[in-house]
């Protein structure tokens, strides 16, 4: 039967106890790992600059190349360590590479803090010998743990998120378990081997065994800062808006300006004002995109955002009412029970600002995804639209209606360009919405768009 793997990565940090996991994976037959092959200093270990014929320049400039002399050179099932630092271009090749078992070794981030403060302070980074023990305490440093933890948690969010979206499974261990036999056996059997420990590697010793209480000066000022941090995460918002595409056939571009639109926006405006640079093209793809980039070297990019509730109430005039999006209008009238009128037909203001009601209370579940309606672009959470634009390219600018004269005009002093009047037109759905408008409108627009509101900084929505 085929091997299920022909390499593997053992995804782990300083101090977690990966030198250990690495020494008893290489005495499994058949199996090698060549310690942290991509770190940017070194190849290997300390003081090594060459591994399999390539030298760290050759690693530098192709590190596809060592990937590829590894596998080739050593025996059945090569793999290497690797930490958050070392060379970000070799991640993604390791975690699109079905055939390259991934090993995820944690350990308590205080732990492993503490443990990588002791060895900076002591220089000793392995024991093989009990007797050489170097000894200090360490100095625990708030602000220096939080970027730690930062850094852990990131990490192990990009790994999951690789193998999520590739299908596949890592073997995860703790550091607790690496000295468990039962568990390296299984870690044999995931990787395929045909083979056993009776029992783990003792070349290495356990450095600083003490309680961690122990082993820190200022214990104390660290329990105290330990208690501050959102251990459960529980301030973060929940976030289940569907990622958006950069939306490039959507950008328009004149001169040296570049404007990226949010539907829902100003875009009549901001249109008609670019037409006064020149010639606006639109239709673009990537590949003419970066063309148009390359060619306008002082280029400047923009966006501008309106407030939720002018936002949403616009979009609601021009493609709700007016039956432009029909599939989710037939959606509100028939599943969420929206009084909406026969296309063409009028309603009091009252019933106006019911079915607007009702409509910002579908669209808590629709940006959510809690609803089987797609999100339309006019009605998706601006922020979700800006992350959207930087998986190709973020704006230079993030501009505001309310302040869109002082900004274009910013915009076309930073191209060198005179500034083109903002043409005055005419909004029926502003003059409607000051009519309708009161707390009731306001919270039910918090509600669907919460991330806006305070990732924005939006205050309550005023008429003038």
């Amino acid at each position: 039967m085929e091997q299920k793997f022909d390499s593997f990565v053992l995804l782990a940090e300083m101090r977690t106890g990966s030198n250990f996991l690495e020494a008893n994976l290489n005495t499994l037959p058949n199996t090698a790992c060549y310690g942290e092959a991509f770190n940017p200093h070194f190849i290997g270990k300390l003081n090594q600059d060459t591994a399999f014929g390539v030298t760290l320049a050759q690693r530098e400039a192709d590190p596809i190349l060592l990937l590829r002399q590894m596998r080739a050179q050593g025996p059945a099932l090569t793999g290497f360590r690797y930490f958050h630092d070392h060379d970000p271009r070799v991640l993604p090749l390791v975690l699109a590479d079905a055939r390259c078992a991934k090993i995820i070794l944690t350990r308590n981030p205080v732990e492993s803090y503490v443990s990588w403060k002791i060895a900076q302070a002591t220089g000793q980074w392995k024991l093989t010998k009990a007797k050489r023990l170097k000894t200090a305490k360490a100095q625990f440093d708030g602000p220096e743990f939080t970027t730690h933890l930062a850094q852990l948690q990131e990490f192990q969010l990009a790994l999951m998120h690789g193998l999520q979206t590739s299908g596949q499974t890592a073997f995860y261990i703790d550091y607790e378990d690496i000295n468990d036999t039962d568990v390296l056996n299984g870690l044999a059997r995931f990787l395929g081997v045909q083979g056993t420990l009776s029992a783990p590697d003792d070349t290495l010793k356990k450095q600083n065994p003490e309680d961690i209480s122990e082993k820190v000066e200022n214990f104390e000022d660290m329990a105290a800062a330990l208690s501050q941090l959102d251990r459960f995460n529980l301030s973060r918002t929940p976030n289940f808006e569907p990622r958006r595409a950069p939306a490039i056939p959507s950008f328009l571009a004149a001169g040296a300006a570049l404007y990226m639109p949010v539907r829902g926006g100003p875009e009549d405006a901001v249109t008609q004002w670019l037409a006064g640079l020149g010639p606006v093209m639109d239709n673009f793809n990537q590949k003419s995109m970066r063309q148009w980039l390359r060619k306008n070297t002082n280029h400047r990019s923009f966006t501008v955002l309106r407030h939720p509730v002018a936002r949403a109430h616009a979009g609601f005039c021009s493609h709700i009412l007016t039956g432009a999006l029909p599939h989710i209008r037939e959606g509100l009238i028939k599943t969420y029970k929206v009084g909406l009128p026969k296309i063409g037909e009028g309603m009091s203001v009252a019933d106006h600002r019911q079915a607007f009601l009702d409509f910002l209370r579908f669209l808590k579940l629709n940006v959510a995804g809690q609803s089987g309606l797609r999100i339309d672009p006019h009605f998706a959470s601006q922020t979700a639209v800006l992350q959207g634009f930087a998986q190709f390219q973020g704006p230079d600018l993030v501009l505001r209606e309310e302040s869109l004269p002082m900004g274009l005009g910013f915009v076309a002093a930073e191209i060198g360009a005179a500034c083109p009047a903002i043409p005055a037109l005419p909004d029926p759905s502003r003059d409607l919405l000051a009519q309708i408008y009161d707390p009731e409108i306001e919270a039910a627009t918090r509600d669907a768009y919460s991330r806006d509101y305070m990732g924005y900084g939006f205050s309550d929505w005023r008429a003038d």
